[in-house]
């Protein structure tokens, strides 16, 4: 491969309800914001430390699902706006090069392709983009779970000339023909369209480890060999997720098998496959980044 490994961190709402920092449905992890910003900043640090090369801003539950439509009004730029601060005064005192990824969430609830309501989700992106811009070096729409959302996040995100990091999760409850979105949709698909919309990457995240070597290999083949669109993956510590399942509800339970070591061999296999960006989501922490890290410097 001629990218270098690039590490991204891994979750953050774990890591913030294990940090003991305030924790709670609905708000989730955009409390951390609201009454602990100082848990907030240590994470990314942890996330640091252990070796990611990207944090992510903790704006994935600065939407109206979490903390309420009225608060969102009154309080959601101002939030936004705060994580990326929060991030980005952790990279800029890092003694190495380190990245902020803007996180753009699914607005209408996460692995449910049947709530998307892009009447919905346009006025809240606006406000998170808006927010995030001045703090942020590129954008990662992530748990994508079709391709209208990035299609969205695209034409929003488009004229703050920041690149765009598509990210969308899998299906992984039942099997498919072909690597699929939780919409149905193809990673084939995903990839024609990050093509088209010029992203600077193509990840999927918060889906099983099982299904993502097939799905970075169906993208490899779909881009070809000279593409610039870089492939990563970050995936969760979840059983599967079922397609009825209640968006954002609760804290799912995390496998015991995913060891920093455990998905460590996972990641081998997505590098092996073409990734050149890998991390965590749900249930991946410090001590998984730092595995990566320390595979990566030996790769």
């Amino acid at each position: 491969m001629t990218d270098p490994l690039l590490v991204l961190d891994g979750g953050t709402g774990r890591e913030l309800a294990r940090s003991g920092a305030p924790f709670r449905q609905p708000e989730w992890s955009a409390l951390a914001l609201i009454e602990g910003p100082k848990f907030v900043s240590a994470v990314h640090r942890a996330y640091v430390a252990a070796g990611a090369d990207v944090i992510t801003t903790n704006s994935y539950a600065v939407v109206p699902f979490h903390i309420g439509e009225d608060r969102f009004a009154e309080q959601g730029a101002a939030l936004a706006a705060l994580a990326g601060r929060l991030a980005r005064e952790v990279a800029d005192s890092a003694e190495r090069k380190v990245r902020v990824a803007g996180s753009l969430p699914p607005i209408c609830g996460s692995y449910r392709p049947d709530l998307v309501d892009l009447d919905r989700a346009r006025p809240v992106l606006e406000v998170l983009v808006a927010a995030l811009a001045p703090s942020i070096d590129h954008w990662l729409a992530e748990t994508l779970s079709s391709l209208v959302e990035a299609r969205l996040a695209a034409s929003l995100t488009a004229p703050t000339g920041k690149p765009l990091w598509l990210s969308f999760t899998l299906e992984d409850e039942r099997p498919t023909a072909e690597p699929a979105l939780r919409s149905g949709e193809t990673v084939r698909e995903a990839a024609q369209l990050a093509q088209e919309l010029g992203a600077a990457a193509l990840l999927f995240n918060c889906s099983q480890p099982e299904v993502m070597e097939a799905a970075v290999r169906a993208a490899r083949a779909e881009l070809g060999p000279d593409s610039p669109i870089r492939i990563g993956v970050y995936a969760n510590a979840f059983p599967p997720m079922a397609a009825d399942a209640e968006a954002n509800n609760g804290l799912t339970p995390i496998r015991e098998d995913l060891t920093p070591e455990g998905y460590g061999c996972f990641a081998a296999a997505w590098h092996a496959a073409g990734a050149s960006i890998l991390g965590g989501c749900c249930g991946i922490g410090p001590e998984h980044i730092a595995a990566l890290r320390r595979e990566a410097v030996h790769a």
